[in-house]
């Protein structure tokens, strides 16, 4: 009677794990077409085993709910866009949900872009459109929240690639920038900016200046020097990409005309600072701009090949600038 008993239990338990391989290892749908399901923030995973089932990804939800249970899955599901085929199996699914694998793409943030050109790449990832990025960047409670004393969020978003979830909204994004450029902004950078006596808005605008100068990182802080003696001296500082700062894009050539033109931001026509940033600079020009060289130099023009011919007196910095223009003649004509 007791070998009958155990018979029959193995049988129970054959048929069980039968039935469990059926449903756990075939799938639920035929062909090889892509399904992507949103698991809501905050959902539980007995909510997210529903909308699987919904979606025709799983047959039985109680077993995909004793699975969650067994392994800890349950405990915790992370919200999102998922992106499944219809070829998966139930197993493969779980797999997928428990962990995590949620749709996510990359936000790249360059060294020196300016804020309209952010804009672009929010727009490009469909995040939202470049109006209503810039009507975010402007949004005075935003701002606000972070401190920033400054028209819009210009400087203040972060340089790096940032790998965000598909539909992540446009505020959420901002702040991860935000944050981390408050993260960036360290307790040494901000002593050292209270000894120059500048402020945060301060140290970002001409570390923005220094980032669309310099090429070599040695130079960083060189020309920070030279921008630092100029203020000194109460000279116009005279950095060529402000004057086209939301003029035109920093790619376009600058002429003549651009470095005459009045402008809040131009230096060549205003003195000290211009208002804000010009554009987002990387953590070696936020060092550069509250760790200036020791050295004299006023002037510096390009030697076309990415460095920079430094100078004392106006005498030199125009015989340099006759050297690059020769220089460069040259190789145009070559």
């Amino acid at each position: 009677m007791v070998r009958n008993a155990l018979v029959m239990l193995a049988g129970f338990l054959l048929m069980v794990a039968a039935y469990a391989a059926f449903e756990m290892f075939v799938p639920v749908q035929s062909g090889n077409k892509n399904i992507e399901v949103e698991i809501p923030r905050g959902s539980t995973f007995r909510q997210a085993a529903d909308i699987l089932w919904k979606e025709k990804l799983i047959r039985d939800k109680k077993l995909f709910l004793v699975l969650g249970r067994l392994t800890g899955a349950d405990r915790k599901i992370r919200a999102g866009f998922y992106s499944f085929w219809s070829s998966m199996s139930p197993l493969d699914i779980f797999s997928i949900i428990r962990k995590g694998r949620i749709i996510e793409f990359e936000l790249r943030v360059l060294e020196g872009d300016s804020l309209y050109e952010i804009a672009e790449t929010f727009a490009k990832s469909g995040l939202v459109t470049k109006e209503e990025f810039m009507e975010l960047a402007r949004d005075p409670d935003i701002l606000s929240s972070y401190d920033i004393e400054a028209q819009s969020m210009e400087g203040y978003l972060y340089p790096d690639t940032y790998i965000v979830p598909k539909g992540i909204k446009a505020r959420d994004a901002l702040d991860i920038m935000l944050s981390r450029m408050k993260e960036k902004f360290s307790p040494e950078i901000v002593a050292r900016a209270e000894a120059l006596g500048m402020t945060r808005t301060e140290v970002l605008t001409l570390a923005s200046i220094i980032e669309k100068e310099a090429v070599v990182d040695e130079e960083r802080p060189v020309i920070s020097a030279v921008y630092h003696n100029r203020l000194k001296k109460r000279m116009p500082l005279q950095a060529d990409p402000t004057s086209i700062y939301g003029i035109k894009s920093s790619k376009e050539r600058i002429t003549r005309a651009d470095l005459q033109r009045k402008t809040p931001y131009n230096t060549y026509v205003i003195r000290g600072l211009p208002p804000g940033p010009i554009a987002s600079p990387g953590l070696k020009s936020m060092i550069a701009a509250v760790n200036p060289a020791a050295v004299p130099y006023l002037y510096f023009v390009s030697n076309n090949d990415g460095t920079h011919n430094f100078s004392v007196s106006l005498g030199e910095h125009e015989e340099a600038v006759r050297a690059y223009r020769e220089k460069k003649r040259t190789k145009e004509e070559g």
